[in-house]
């Protein structure tokens, strides 16, 4: 079991209100709040060591070495990578992504394989690579999928949907690629902050990953591939650190992980991302799971009555995580978002959270969405159940 009271005592977010009224965060698969630890641990970077890591030999850039040394082993046993080499730091997921698009020697008229419920930053990517053939099969499906990986190149897949909160089963389906010959990028950004992902178990190929989502810095994120595929991916952002040698006309690339590292870093980020990691660790990601779970089941329960009020994917709650996705008949989930702002601080997201195709393919304005996380209580569940019985009042 978590306790929240002790929990919420790490996160500053909450030693505020506004308007004399609690905040109640309900958009952690957007953004997480982030717990002092990481906020420490980024402002010892700037009040410590604020020096260049990678090229000074001296005593502080050295010690930047050190610390980014460290995130990259905490972010490998997370993982469970063979070697801190397979990490790679990027800004965030979509970065993440679209280093492999541009990187992975696809050849002209290779196909690549989405489902239908992906996030933009995993779809944009394969639309307006002019290498590739980008084909979709349903989300979830295993029977679809196995036809549509046929003569597939990679395939490159969300683990759990921001969306609503499912999961795609993807061992099997990792397990059914590499059958057909075809590798498999994962994108985690919202499956790591809330559960194992073993990728040595899940075999996957490369996967992705942002640091804000899981109780990290902005700007920080991850992405896990193979050595031996590694090896093989061209680098596309190219500069300084990513080079042994250079003369006017030739170059000599770093090793790996630095030749996919241009530039200069976010050093604090990366710093406070290992922080982040030993704080979900301390909790434990089963934990962190059973929480959620136990929360959407009482906002599940306690709206089940509600007239015209729709839960966008499966009825039950342990399907979704800690997701709660919705729309009430005759309202706009902009107008929910907002009346439960003004009325009692709930924020929550709204809109098509960047799965525009989705919610245009099924003909849907968007929907109003909760998510949950290891700082939310049963009380906050509570508040959030009265608004809404009291908003669905209106239509």
């Amino acid at each position: 079991m978590i306790d929240t009271e002790k929990i919420r005592k790490d996160f500053p977010v909450y030693d505020r209100d506004i308007n004399g009224k609690p905040i109640i965060y309900m958009d952690s698969a957007c953004v997480s709040m982030k717990p002092k630890q990481v906020i420490e641990a980024i402002n010892r970077y700037y009040n410590e060591f604020p020096a260049c890591g990678g090229r000074s030999i001296h005593k502080l850039g050295k010690q930047v070495d050190e610390e980014v040394l460290k995130t990259r082993k905490e972010v490998k046993g997370f993982f469970n990578a063979k070697s801190e080499k397979e990490i790679i730091f990027t800004k965030n997921t979509t970065e993440s992504i679209n280093l492999v698009a541009n990187s992975f020697k696809f050849e002209k008229d290779d196909i690549m394989l989405t489902s239908d419920k992906e996030h933009n930053s995993n779809l944009l990517p394969w639309q307006v690579n002019d290498k590739v053939e980008h084909r979709i099969f349903k989300f979830g499906d295993i029977e679809d999928f196995k036809e549509k990986v046929k003569g597939v190149k990679m395939v490159s897949i969300v683990h759990t949907s921001n969306l609503d909160g499912t999961s795609n089963p993807v061992k099997e389906m990792i397990k059914i690629a590499h059958e057909n010959n075809a590798l498999v990028l994962l994108d985690a950004a919202q499956s790591a902050p809330h559960k194992e992902v073993d990728v040595r178990k899940l075999d996957v190929d490369f996967l992705a990953c942002s640091g804000h989502k899981m109780l990290g810095p902005s700007g920080t994120g991850v992405l896990y591939g193979k050595l031996e595929l590694l090896e093989e991916l061209k680098p596309f952002l190219v500069g300084g650190d990513t080079v042994k040698e250079t003369t006017y006309t030739e170059h000599e690339f770093e090793d790996i992980p630095e030749r996919f590292e241009a530039g200069l870093q976010n050093y604090a980020g990366i710093i406070g991302l290992g922080e982040a990691i030993r704080y979900l660790k301390k909790i434990g990601l089963d934990n962190i799971h059973e929480h959620e779970v136990m929360l959407n089941k009482q906002i599940t329960e306690g709206l089940k009555d509600v007239k015209g009020l729709k839960i966008i994917g499966p009825e039950e709650p342990d399907k979704r995580g800690g997701v709660f996705s919705f729309n009430i008949e005759g309202m706009n989930p902009h107008n929910i978002a907002t009346m439960l702002n003004e009325s009692s601080n709930i924020m929550i997201r709204s809109g098509a959270h960047c799965v525009h195709s989705w919610f245009n393919a099924n003909k849907m304005n968007g929907s109003a969405r909760v998510s949950l996380y290891v700082y939310n209580t049963k009380e906050e569940c509570e508040e959030f159940v009265e608004q809404v019985k009291k908003i669905a009042e209106f239509v």
